[in-house]
């Protein structure tokens, strides 16, 4: 029984020291995946822009970004731009959220490797929490 105990504790506190960062402009969706995934023990910020997004990956580094693309003053594939020539960011995990179609994405997007583009209308947040657990586990 003891060792059960211990697993689910260790297991809690991994999960409440893995950082999600979700970048979004739409408050209902980025709310949403807040809400998702801070219910799962996960540590979440959220940002409503690209500029503000890059500013919050820099202080709270995230282990993994939920980016929408269409946002204003800096698009996601702009801030995804900038934050590929940070030392500190060039290997972090992102996930492209957006309502573009595949064809839409940007090739330069996928170029500047992102872990995977879902489409928000076709997943529910508990199909993209686990989504980001596989990543996570990756």
């Amino acid at each position: 029984m003891e060792s059960l105990w211990f697993y689910l504790n260790c297991r809690t506190i991994k999960l409440m020291s893995t950082k999600i960062a979700i970048i979004e402009d739409d408050q209902a969706i980025s709310q949403m995946y807040r809400f998702k995934f801070e219910a799962e023990g996960y540590t979440v910020e959220t940002a409503e822009n690209g500029k503000l997004g890059l500013e919050l990956t820099k202080t709270f580094k995230p282990d993994i970004i939920l980016l929408d693309l269409m946002m204003p003053e800096m698009p996601g594939d702009a801030m995804l731009e900038q934050l590929r020539k940070e030392d500190w960011g060039k290997d972090l995990k992102v996930i492209i959220l957006t309502n573009m179609g595949e064809q839409e994405v940007p090739a330069r997007v996928r170029e500047l490797g992102v872990s995977d583009v879902i489409l928000k209308a076709d997943m529910t947040p508990r199909q993209v929490a686990e989504l980001v657990k596989k990543q996570l586990a990756a």
